[in-house]
């Protein structure tokens, strides 16, 4: 599975990292893109092991805000 979401604080490149981890932290994790000027991130997952809803859970429990 693809998705693509949106972060609203991303301001630094340790930020970046702390999403990124977070992110990876979840198991089936293929890919992860991150744009700190758009904010977007770019995600590919395998949906058998995890779940959008887990993938958004784990970077607000990071202390960043989807949108």
């Amino acid at each position: 599975m693809k998705a693509v979401l949106k972060i609203s604080n991303l301001n630094t490149s340790k930020d970046i990292n702390a999403v990124k981890s977070a992110i990876i932290s979840n198991e089936g994790i293929m890919a992860c893109q991150i744009s700190k000027s758009t904010g977007d991130v770019n995600i590919v997952y395998d949906q058998y092991f995890t779940s959008i809803d887990e993938i958004i859970e784990s970077i607000e429990n990071a202390g960043y805000i989807v949108i």
